[in-house]
């Protein structure tokens, strides 16, 4: 139990509001995004600025609370709550300013994708950020920030000019190249580790307002035709292309037809940020192949982005399991299918391709690995029936073991569910990890932010 008298110390002053068991707000103030998890912090601190972050971080050290730190809440792994210790919350710190003479976003802790998103597009620029405009623009960018962008201006880690971070002292520092450079080097990629950031600096580019956005879904029978398509076009499209390949169910949400509905399909999705002539152009043969349904059109770039939001909405169970390919070969394809047919529901797999700006930033750049692959991959299932959790896990288990041969090193360190020691090395590979082990020493010798995937000082 929190002492009342520190309690009370530590909320005179305090900005935000300070939320115990009990209090008006705690119950919903603790929860997070994925469903699956449930913890009750001793002390919910929603910050509204740099100083109540710093206060906080004192106040745990004082009191020896386990910190966990939440910007959007989105942490696949839970990682943004705790129970009994502290839960930093910098969900009030929102709010960007944008400077389009300098193509330059400044963005506190505690903004959500979507808010990026909608003030860089008033001067018709954007950041590359996540595909879900509820995530917090924090979490996804410290571990690296995959989007429909990254083929053309990187992922959103690669534009992330500075940041000012709340160290483990409770001491606030600006972090860029040329301010603590091999710190800079460490938080891109493995940011939780070190600090609390409070706001960003990022890079925009101009995009939209119009871009080219959808699916070409087909009968799962027709796998090997469209995943043979998808490598060729993933083998020449332009950095103006994300594509992805994705496995799954059809619903009757889908409106694929009767015939279909609940049974395997592939598709193709992709956008396309640059022309619509050059979009036709370029998908015109994918096109061609004659889908089930064809939902490409043009489309405004900040509907495009928050098109997920929905079917990611929050308090939906959540795992999933990730990697990186170098290929997509036939075998792969065929066990994508199996796999998606073998499931409970809700699950989909999907491979990302990458190349583009993502491949000309070299590899010991920062701490983020996995920028050499060709194609990211992800296993992920979502349900709402806590009694289902077991026959789910298992799936995306399964799933990954099966496609498990046809991997990379590294890993995406976002989409990691499970720690430990072994995991966190097999993440960065064995230079990066000895490197960071270096930073945490320095930065973090008493491992305060340990609530991630930890590298241990």
């Amino acid at each position: 139990m929190l002492n009342r008298t520190g309690v009370a110390a530590f909320r005179d002053g305090f900005g935000g509001s300070l939320l115990q068991p009990g209090d008006e707000g705690y119950e919903s103030a603790r929860v997070v995004w994925n469903g699956a998890i449930d913890r009750r912090p001793a002390i919910v601190a929603r910050c509204s600025g740099a100083a109540d972050v710093i206060r906080s971080v004192r106040f745990a050290r004082d009191h020896d609370l386990v910190v966990a730190v939440r910007s959007g809440g989105h942490s696949v792994g839970g990682f943004s709550t705790c129970d009994d210790g502290i839960l930093i919350d910098l969900s009030p710190m929102q709010g960007v300013r944008v400077d389009p003479d300098r193509r330059v976003a400044r963005v506190h802790g505690g903004a959500l994708l979507r808010e990026l998103d909608h003030e860089a597009q008033a001067f018709g620029l954007a950041c590359p950020v996540g595909v879900v405009g509820h995530t917090g623009v924090a979490g996804l960018t410290l571990g690296g920030g995959m989007g429909r962008l990254q083929r053309r201006y990187g992922f959103s880690v690669d534009n992330m000019l500075s940041v000012d971070l709340v160290t483990s002292e409770g001491n606030l520092v600006h972090v860029s190249e040329d301010d603590h450079p091999e710190l800079f080097w460490g938080i891109r990629g493995a940011g939780p580790n070190f600090g609390i950031v409070t706001s960003f600096e990022f890079r925009l580019h101009p995009v939209g307002p119009t871009v080219t956005h959808g699916a070409l879904i087909f009968d799962a029978e027709r796998a090997g035709e469209v995943g043979a398509a998808y490598r060729e076009l993933a083998a020449t499209a332009p950095d103006e292309l994300f594509l992805g390949l994705g496995f799954g169910l059809a619903t009757e949400e889908d409106e694929l037809g009767p015939e279909l509905t609940g049974r395997p399909v592939v598709w193709i999705a992709g956008t396309h940020s640059g022309s619509p002539d050059d979009a036709e152009r370029i998908l015109g043969p994918v096109r061609s192949l004659r889908p089930t349904l064809d939902t490409v059109r043009p489309m405004p770039y900040l509907s495009v982005q928050t098109t997920n939001d929905e079917a990611m909405a929050w308090g939906k169970r959540f795992y999933m399991k990730g990697g990186f390919l170098g290929d997509v070969p036939e075998d792969a394809v065929a066990r994508c299918v199996d796999a998606a047919a073998d499931q409970p529901g809700g699950g989909e797999i999907t491979l990302w391709a990458q190349g583009g700006a993502i491949g000309r930033v070299p590899a010991d750049a920062m701490a983020f690995t996995g920028r050499e692959a060709a194609f990211w991959l992800g296993v992920e299932t979502l349900w709402e029936d806590p009694n289902e959790d077991d026959s789910h896990v298992a799936w995306g288990r399964r799933t990954m073991d099966a496609l498990t041969p046809f991997t990379v090193a590294g890993h995406y360190v976002n989409d990691v569910v499970e720690s430990g020691a072994d995991v966190v090395r097999a993440i960065y590979g064995d230079a990066k990890y000895e490197r960071l082990v270096a930073l945490k020493r320095e930065w973090d010798p008493q491992n305060v932010f340990h609530l991630n995937q930890n590298v241990r000082p």
